[in-house]
């Protein structure tokens, strides 16, 4: 499959009699994409209404899906990628809109009334007093989610070797005593070094590289059982387990969205 790379707009979206001023964007695509590293003069409100993408933000790598969105401030550099097939959804709003969300991105929840708003923004026949109010309620209704799947990718000298290897293959089966031994420290000196640099432990740090990894083969079409062979479980049943619990969905919940 070929890769493209590509830029999306760059233009402060106007405000229209009184509005906070957003803009609208929908694509499928139609080859595997990556955005180079770039920033907007706006706030961006990503999702998708099928299959997943990914935004990187320094060492935080964040998945995008159907059902949690992400939220992108004014100013953030961040660099993107997603697989053919993919149906891109985003909105653009005004960097001097007032939001509840903060300067930072965070994982928003595509309940069915942002849906809806967000629905009713794109339609061409709004009045300005319609568009007005339809903006304020949908930023009136933006929160933050509980289910973001976030990986932080650790930089360290010590800690570098083991998440190029896991993120390359997340069926390594090397576990943190068999990686401490390969580098020559104790395994304290790892746990202690992946809870400094990723705020999680190992453990947690593998399963959700694991599952941000199965969402991309999910999105893809992939069959439920080969994913989880993909990504290093024994079996469906223990990778459906993990994949909820970090997720919140089923696997095959997930690939029928």
């Amino acid at each position: 499959m070929a890769r493209v790379t590509r830029s999306l707009p760059m233009t402060e979206p106007e405000a229209e009699g009184g509005s906070t001023g957003m803009a609208c964007y929908a694509e499928v695509l139609t080859d595997d994409t990556t955005w180079e590293k770039h920033s907007h003069p706006f706030h961006e409100l990503l999702w998708n209404e099928r299959g997943a993408s990914s935004a990187v933000v320094g060492s935080r790598v964040w998945t995008i899906t159907p059902a949690v969105g992400l939220w992108m401030p004014a100013g953030t550099p961040h660099s993107a990628s997603a697989f053919a097939g993919t149906w891109l959804r985003a909105c653009f709003i005004g960097s001097g809109a007032s939001t509840s969300m903060s300067g930072v991105p965070a994982a928003v929840e595509m309940t069915p009334l942002l849906r809806l708003l967000l629905e009713r923004l794109c339609e061409d026949e709004l009045t300005p007093r319609s568009r007005q109010t339809t903006e304020a309620m949908l930023l009136d209704v933006l929160t933050p989610s509980p289910r973001e799947l976030i990986v932080h990718a650790p930089a360290s000298a010590l800690l570098a070797p083991i998440a190029d290897a896991v993120r390359q293959d997340p069926a390594d089966p090397r576990s943190l005593g068999d990686w401490a031994a390969e580098l020559g420290v104790s395994a304290r000196t790892v746990s202690r070094a992946f809870i400094a640099e990723t705020g999680t432990s190992f453990a947690r740090w593998v399963t959700s590289v694991r599952a941000q990894h199965a969402v991309g083969l999910l999105a893809r079409g992939w069959d439920v059982e080969a994913v989880a062979r993909k990504v290093g479980y024994r079996s469906a049943n223990a990778f459906g387990v993990a994949f909820r619990r970090t997720t919140g969905f089923t696997p095959g919940t997930f690939r029928g969205q």
